[in-house]
């Protein structure tokens, strides 16, 4: 912001650094003391003075040190810069994660476990809700006369497995006949329309009875699927954090909150002109949710937005180190989906 000069910008990144370590108040003395600031503790304490009325810094007691405001975490956050990146190591486990093709769901669930380790908050992940994913493949392969596995294959990369118990005794020309017609009838069709068509009506004949069979499961199988889907990883990481455990009445309340699938998808789905994204505090828009922070980035296959995948947790959060990982995992994760599944 115009209103901070240099010395006041590097006196609140310090302050934040701190805070983020130490989830204490942080005074002058300190400050002075631990980073290279260039100045005598009088001036940092004016400056504090300054940042606090100006609304960047808050002091939870009178006598106590200064604490970032959402909105000098938000400056912090703004002064990033761009060329910063996760470790080798962090890497590196992207890397394995992504370098052999898989389902998209399979995908988002090992990133948000990684993400949660490397960043030690909470790793979450949504496939998005996209009203142009069309079904790809469907394919019924008999293990059985009487048990098939039906798999279907969404464009944006997104598989559903699922044991089917024929209505009636099938052969090899019966799963011909029904793969036929699946690839006939609902191949290209969208998930919208695939959750809103009339099931096929059953004949007399076994490829009949089955494809009626099948109609009815890929219909509830696509309201599933259009619903979006939330993957969440790593509560461990967040329950014993000060925020939460200082105080358990009011720590298990935002535990509540921040661990809510439907909080989390609407966060996850809020529009986002930029590749990755960062809501601090207030900015949420659910008073609810503004004890914490969310680092999203998107994950795509060429230009479609096919999930998101992100971090949660107190607004004391490593912003540079979660910015960094977010950001390297979705780019990665996009090169590997497009290669796998961007010839459609």
């Amino acid at each position: 912001m115009s209103e901070l000069d240099t010395r006041k910008k590097a006196i609140l990144h310090a302050l934040v650094l701190e805070y983020v370590e130490a989830a204490e108040p942080v005074g002058s003395s300190l400050l002075v003391q631990k980073y290279s600031l260039g100045v005598k503790s009088a001036t940092v304490r004016n400056e504090l003075s300054e940042l606090l009325d100006l609304g960047y810094l808050e002091q939870p007691h009178t006598s106590a040190g200064r604490i970032p405001s959402d909105l000098g975490y938000r400056v912090y956050v703004d002064e990033l810069s761009s060329a910063t990146t996760p470790s080798s190591a962090a890497k590196s486990s992207v890397r394995r994660l992504t370098q052999d093709g898989t389902a998209l769901e399979t995908l988002l669930r090992g990133t948000t476990q990684l993400l949660a380790v490397m960043t030690r908050q909470l790793g979450v992940a949504m496939i998005t809700r996209n009203a142009n994913v069309t079904l790809r493949t469907a394919i019924l392969s008999a293990l059985g006369p009487k048990q098939a596995v039906f798999v279907l294959v969404m464009s944006n990369g997104h598989v559903e497995n699922r044991m089917i118990d024929p209505p009636v005794a099938i052969d090899i020309h019966d799963i011909g006949v029904v793969n036929e017609q699946l690839n006939k009838e609902l191949v290209g069709k969208t998930l919208v329309a695939l959750s809103r068509m009339r099931p096929a009506t059953a004949g007399d004949s076994p490829a009949s009875q089955l494809f009626a069979h099948l109609t009815q499961a890929t219909k509830s199988i696509s309201k599933d699927l259009t619903r979006g889907q939330v993957i969440v990883e790593g509560e461990e990481f967040v329950v014993g954090q000060p925020e939460f455990s200082r105080d358990r009445s009011t720590g298990a309340t935002h535990l509540e909150n921040l661990f809510d699938k439907t909080a989390l998808s609407e966060v996850l789905q809020s529009s986002a002109t930029d590749s990755i994204r960062v809501t601090i505090g207030k900015e949420n828009r659910a008073e609810r949710l503004w004890p914490f922070s969310y680092i999203r980035g998107s994950v795509k296959i060429g230009e479609e937005e096919v999930g998101v995948i992100g971090i949660a947790g107190p607004t004391r959060m490593r912003y540079d180190e979660g910015l960094a990982v977010v950001d390297y995992t979705a780019s990665t994760l996009s090169a590997a989906l497009t290669q796998f599944l961007g010839q459609r």
